[in-house]
């Protein structure tokens, strides 16, 4: 009898009622109906990745043959503009993306919408603070202002006086390198 239930069963995932789906989605890598949301606005992507040690940046335009990314920086490259911090803290996160959006205006890049993909919105964390470095820079995308972390935390205040300075002299770096 234990034969027939376990045959059954492999019957059910075999048959053809059974669709397997994607493999970016079986992989919780991509949720195909957000996905598609943001693809049907018709605007640039403003897209958030975070990683234990980095935050990345990037500005991506939906092609049928595939994503074209038109700017892209991760905080790892900071280091080159003087920053002496973690690169993963709310500070870089704000430094990248306001880098990212000065590089995507000069590329003719007006307006956007935010694409944090499969991370949770935590208001305060380092999505919302990249996403204020993007408007900061000068790029449109629609938010709440709620969303943001507070001008002390951005600028590090929170970690140590050290931090805090250095982000200035980064941001003061940065305005140079882009002019502003």
């Amino acid at each position: 009898m234990f034969k027939l239930l376990l045959k059954g069963a492999q019957k059910m995932s075999s048959g053809p009622t059974f669709k397997v789906k994607f493999r970016r989605r079986r992989k919780s890598k991509t949720n195909y109906k957000k996905r598609l949301a943001l693809l049907k606005s018709n605007k640039l992507r403003f897209v958030v990745r975070r990683t234990n040690n980095s935050t990345i940046c990037e500005f991506v335009e939906y092609l049928p043959k595939g994503d074209d990314v038109k700017t892209f920086y991760a905080s790892a490259a900071l280091k080159k503009l003087g920053w002496k911090g973690h690169t993963g803290n709310l500070s870089a996160a704000y430094l990248t993306g306001y880098i990212c959006g000065k590089k995507a205006i000069k590329e003719g890049v007006k307006e956007a919408i935010l694409d944090i993909g499969l991370v949770t919105p935590i208001h305060g964390s380092r999505v919302f603070s990249a996403l204020k470095g993007a408007i900061d820079a000068g790029i449109t995308i629609p938010t709440d202002e709620k969303v943001f972390p507070s001008e002390d935390r951005i600028s590090g205040k929170h970690i140590n006086e050290e931090t805090s300075t250095n982000f200035e002299e980064t941001k003061k770096a940065i305005k140079k390198e882009f002019g502003d």
